[in-house]
């Protein structure tokens, strides 16, 4: 009896003390901005903001409806209050020390709108600066606001300078659970990509919260009305890298919600009913999920323990993993000692260069806790501005002294029963929170541990159809946004032109210098290439593969955006340099190629079968203003795994295509070895991979660098300015790689891997003496016998970045120099 009667008890108090708890969704305050009339949308009845009672409005009118809306345009949408200047909505929150939910929803009413660009803050919180809607569809935006000291606050339209108006159509403000933040009041982990920066104290009194993914791991679409707070949580599959690395997991047993652990309001309980767990591989499962760069975001991750069959032991866990960099132990059973009992896991994330957020749960070695997630919600936090226009009115009481004591009363009772419970269970069971400092080891390396610079590909078909898959990765960039960036296009920030249009240098409105590469409709590249591009770079990271910054398809536009590369091209800086620019010594040359390197290592490994980039030269090897190499130009790649039959003939540039690749169609990673194998003979040469200036035998670069190697002419060869500047042992090693990558089949070439580490070991040999053998003679003259055959494999008579794009492989178009996003003559 004396373990039963204190559980009954703890049952008994639990329910009461939920009872007290329970939260109502308040029916104030939704408003149907610009009507006078009530709607009943989404469950709930938006008022009609003439002459309201609950709220106050100042300034706006009544847009001019709209008399022939599309025929599913649902009514509050066909209303909207438009502001010439600055003006708010003034409400009140239930209680101080919670929050307000804010949604705002827009879609113009008419034309004169889609251009409308303006601010939105809520008490001293700005939440949109220069938002403009567009005119494609419905926008609803969403904010957690906190509510401190007072109850009354107000939601500002200011038109941005230029912009004559703003407008809303309709507003969602009600207050919220006071425990939806119960972490944020304790220092969170500060994770960045390279690691942990430390804690970050009490986010909840600096900053408010903009949900942009809640994530139904596992599960299906919930719209508002399956959320007591309304939210809307999509299904995992846009965001997760190989599915067949994780199994959906049915639910075993009742959700039971715990003292210590997450509410009914954290997550609807059908999230916890849902999860992704490990197929019982070795194998860390990872999402990727689209950010902007240069922000903080709290990630939630929501765990309910639906996968074990039985008891745990409380030392069994998984890991969490954010950026492959921090590592989070998991105790599910540690946590509440209770199975199918939800919590949740908060930490600060800052983005960083990164627009992306990965994270990943993965094995711990020896336990027997299978990895789970049910739930993540990723929320960028906004930093109070610090400025707060008070209302005029004083605040009225609202609640009688009767109310205040009867409220004090059973808040008290509730406080008291809930320290009462959780102080046993914490005596039975042990202290509630996670164990993160317990010393754990995962026996699977989080998410391709290779380089601290990758980050996740998601599985994709390159041949989409047109139009643009829905990324969900908010890299759409308005066509406006673009002509302010390009001064609409003017001549003087052209910086290239090539087959795909034109390129532009440009500033956006948060000051980043770009690159904008503007397609033209029938010159050269077309759709397919430009939803190429997107596909690739939206789900890619590395620090030496260029960013793509955002792409815009409005007005039949084809146009992407790109990080901009100060130094240009490495062809620029080898044979088209001008006087002013200084030569690159071999030292900066070799750091350039492992640079390129690294990036198509990580092109081909980070997805079962990879990437082949099917054009690598040395207009797309672009340098930063630190001259860091990047890898550019995606619109021609290709799966390694894809099937041979679907791609559509031979495409590449001259002077870099892959003999075998070119004569059976055969295309590989190691044809990229092979055209990065003619960027390592530009390097050491100085001259381009094709140059019909030059006498017939010298035209092409390896046919005419292979014979002067063999007849033991290698000075000959050498780019001049680095006569003499060479360490023997490290050219010898330079052109024993060359040799390898222009080997005449894929099968005796290297992987790009160990082409990688030769090119380290090369600027080695070239830095500092090494206790390794040196080569057998101390002369230039090489022994080192490269195949003639390799030389017999492309018509000389095409410039050496001319595409070759030929579905019959027989005709060669003469197309100009392949296009690269900066600074290039010519195009693909």
């Amino acid at each position: 009896m004396e373990s039963t009667i204190p559980f009954s008890l703890i049952i008994l108090l639990s329910s009461l003390s939920l009872v007290f708890s329970q939260y109502v969704l308040p029916d104030h305050h939704f408003i149907n901005c610009g009507s006078n009339s009530d709607i009943d949308f989404t469950g709930k009845k938006f008022v009609g903001d003439f002459n309201p009672s609950t709220f106050r409005v100042s300034g706006g009118t009544a847009a001019e409806k709209n008399n022939n809306p599309p025929s599913n345009t649902p009514l509050i949408y066909q209303t909207a209050r438009v502001f010439t200047k600055k003006s708010w909505y003034e409400l009140q929150a239930d209680e101080i020390n919670t929050f307000v939910m804010v949604r705002l929803h827009f879609l113009p009413i008419s034309s004169q709108y889609f251009d409308s660009k303006f601010e939105v803050s809520v008490s001293g919180f700005n939440l949109l600066s220069d938002f403009i809607v567009g005119n494609e569809t419905v926008k609803i935006e969403e904010f957690i606001i906190p509510i401190r000291s007072e109850r009354i606050f107000r939601i500002e339209f200011t038109p941005s300078a230029g912009s004559s108006s703003a407008f809303v159509n309709a507003i969602e403000a009600f207050t919220t659970p006071s425990d939806l933040f119960t972490d944020g009041v304790v220092p969170l982990p500060r994770i960045s990509p390279a690691g942990k920066k430390g804690d970050i104290e009490d986010i909840t009194s600096s900053y408010a919260f903009n949900p942009i993914h809640r994530i139904n791991v596992g599960g299906d679409m919930m719209d508002e009305t399956n959320d007591t707070l309304r939210r809307k949580w999509v299904p995992d599959d846009l965001f997760i890298y190989k599915n067949e690395t994780a199994i959906t997991s049915t639910p075993y047993g009742q959700i039971t919600y715990r003292p210590g652990g997450a509410t009914s309001t954290s997550a609807p309980e059908d999230v916890y009913r849902t999860a992704k767990q490990s197929n019982g591989n070795l194998v860390n499962i990872t999402w990727t999920f689209g950010v902007n760069r240069s922000a903080m975001y709290l990630v939630r991750a929501h765990f309910c323990d639906i996968v074990s069959r039985g008891a745990v032991n409380s030392n069994d866990g998984f890991n969490f993993f954010v950026y492959n960099e921090h590592k989070e132990p998991i105790f599910p059973s540690k946590r509440l000692a209770w199975l199918a009992a939800p919590f949740y896991v908060d930490m600060v994330v800052d983005s960083g260069d990164s627009p992306f957020v990965n994270i990943s749960i993965g094995a711990i070695r020896g336990s027997n806790q299978m990895p789970f997630l049910n739930g993540v919600e990723i929320m960028e936090l906004l930093k109070d501005s610090g400025f707060v226009e008070r209302s005029n009115n004083n605040n009225k009481k609202n609640r009688t002294t009767l109310f205040i004591v009867v409220g004090c009363v059973i808040g008290g009772v509730a406080i008291g029963l809930i320290l009462f419970v959780g102080f046993f269970i914490g005596s039975k069971y042990g202290k509630v929170k996670p164990v993160v400092g317990a010393k754990s080891e995962s026996n699977a390396v989080p998410s391709y541990g290779a380089s601290s610079y990758t980050s996740n590909i998601i599985d994709f078909t390159i041949n989409h159809p047109s139009p643009i898959p829905n990324l969900r990765l908010n890299l759409r960039i308005p066509f406006v946004d673009i002509l302010h960036a390009t001064n609409n296009f003017a001549e003087n920030l052209m910086i290239g032109k090539g087959g795909f249009g034109t390129v532009y240098k440009g500033t956006l409105l948060n000051g980043e210098v770009v690159a904008v590469k503007r397609g033209q409709t029938g010159h050269g590249q077309g759709r397919p290439e430009f939803v190429t591009e997107i596909t690739v770079f939206a789900r890619i990271r590395h620090r030496h593969l260029v960013s793509l910054i955002g792409y815009c398809d409005e007005k039949s536009e084809m146009i992407l955006v790109y990080e901009f590369m100060e130094k240009g091209t490495l062809q620029d800086h080898l044979y088209n340099a001008n006087e002013n620019q200084p030569k690159l010594s071999w030292n900066k040359r070799l750091e350039i190629c492992i640079g390129a390197a690294q990036g198509l290592h990580y092109l081909h490994t980070g997805l079962e079968g990879g990437i082949i980039h099917r054009d690598v030269k040395s207009t797309n090897i672009l340098l930063n203003k630190q001259y860091v190499a990047k890898v550019a130009d995606f619109g021609i790649s290709r799966l390694g795994n894809e099937d041979q039959s679907e791609m559509s003939g031979i495409k590449g540039s001259f002077g870099y295509l892959d003999p075998e690749y070119f004569k059976c169609g055969t295309l590989t990673q190691k044809s990229d070895v092979y055209s990065f194998g003619i960027v390592l003979l530009e390097v050491l040469c100085a001259r381009a991979a094709l140059d019909h200036k030059l006498p017939e035998k010298e035209i092409n670069l390896a046919e005419w660098a292979i014979k002067q190697i063999n007849d033991g002419n290698v000075e000959d060869i050498i780019d001049p300015y680095l006569a003499g500047k060479i360490n023997i042992n490290s050219l010898r090693k330079f052109m024993s790689t060359v040799g390898r990558c222009l080997m005449d089949t894929g099968d005796e070439r290297p992987n790009m891997v160990d082409v990688l580490w030769d090119l380290e070991y090369v600027l080695k040999l070239h830095q500092v003496a090494t206790d390794k053998e040196p080569y057998e003679d101390s002369t230039i003259n090489t022994s080192m016998q490269l195949p003639m055959s390799v030389i017999h494999r492309l018509p000389s008579q095409l410039n050496d970045d001319s595409n070759v794009n030929d579905n019959s492989a027989l005709s060669y178009p003469s197309e100009s120099q392949v296009f690269s996003q900066l600074n290039i003559d010519g195009a693909r």
